[in-house]
Parts: structure tokens; C-alpha cells; sequence
């Protein structure tokens, strides 16, 4: 019989097998070098672009800084006028207040009603006088009731008086709040 070794034919086999594994390896750690070293290049180009964006941006901070600083500048006293503005608006309602808070019992007092005393204490006000009956002061009450400067208007008390020339005068006393009317707004 013939006898024919089959080791060295195995053993080439293996090596074969093994130079391919190798190849196989060394293949992979190429491929995978490449892309690592792709994904390197395209961060290091977006870091790059990024430092570069920070730097343009900063550039344009620093040449902005003084028109940035006038508007500041210009934000600040633009809001101290306004400040003043308001208070002389304010000043100017306050000194027309009490002149139309006169002009309007001026023209809601009836006649043959007379205000013997006006006193203010802070929004409210006092009113005192005397008519020639309950009537004339039920219609001042209505009258202040519909003006836009007075809210709250109250009858604290009505009492007869003292006659004069024959006259028997009704004493009344009246508390309401002063209000400030809203502008109306132009449309």
C-alpha cells in the first residue's frame, strides 16, 4: 500500500489559513484606521471652523463695544427723562385736580343750595351747606353721583336749620371719594 503524508499539506493549510486571518486582521486595522482617521480630520476641521467663528465673533464684540456702550448710555438717560417726565406729568395732574374738583361742585350745585365748607383728607371729601329743602339735596347727590371726579357719594346727615328772614334752611352733610377720570383714548 502506499502511504502518502498528509501533515505537511494540513500544515501548509494552517499557515494559509493563518497568513489569511492575518491579512484579514491587518485589512480591518487599515479600514478602521481610515475611518478613524477621517473622523479625526472632519472634528479637527469643525474645531477649526468653531475657533474660528469664536474668534470672528469676538473681533466683532470688541468692535461693537462702543456703540454698544451708547446705547446703554443712551437707554440710561432715555429712562431718566422718562422718569421726569412722569413726575411732570404727575405735577401737572395734581395741580389740575383740585381745580376741577371745585369747577365740577361748581357746576353740579343747584340753586338755592349753598356749601357753607370743602375739606379734602387725602382721596376723600367733606362737603357741608344748606338748602332750602331735602329735594335740592337729594338732586346734588345725584349730580355728584354722575360726575366722573366722584365716586362713593354718601348722605352723612340732613337736619333742619335755623330760619332765616322767614327761611327754614335744611343742613346737610356729604362724604364721597374724589377719583382722577380716565383719558379717553382717539382711536
Amino acid at each position: 500500500m502506499i502511504q502518502i503524508n498528509l501533515l505537511p499539506v494540513r500544515e501548509a493549510r494552517r499557515k494559509e489559513n493563518l497568513r489569511q486571518h492575518v491579512l484579514q486582521l491587518v485589512l480591518v486595522l487599515i479600514v478602521v484606521g481610515g475611518v478613524v482617521g477621517y473622523a479625526n480630520s472632519n472634528i479637527d476641521d469643525k474645531i477649526g471652523n468653531a475657533k474660528l467663528r469664536v474668534t470672528q465673533m469676538e473681533s466683532d464684540i470688541a468692535k461693537f463695544k462702543p456703540q454698544l456702550d451708547q446705547v446703554a448710555a443712551f437707554r440710561k438717560k432715555k429712562a431718566k427723562l422718562q422718569k421726569k417726565i412722569d413726575i411732570i406729568d404727575g405735577l401737572d395732574r395734581q395741580r389740575r385736580g383740585p381745580v376741577k374738583v371745585m369747577d365740577e361742585l361748581a357746576t353740579h350745585t343747584p340753586d338755592r343750595l349753598w356749601l357753607d365748607s370743602v375739606s379734602t383728607k387725602g382721596t376723600q371729601i367733606s362737603i357741608a351747606g344748606q338748602s332750602l329743602d331735602n329735594e335740592l339735596v337729594a338732586v346734588f347727590l345725584g349730580s355728584l353721583g354722575d360726575s366722573p371726579y366722584f365716586q362713593d357719594v354718601d348722605l352723612n346727615s340732613t337736619e333742619l336749620g335755623s330760619a332765616k328772614d322767614g327761611l327754614k334752611l335744611v343742613k346737610f352733610k356729604i362724604q364721597a371719594s374724589m377719583a382722577t377720570p380716565q383719558k379717553k383714548t382717539e382711536s
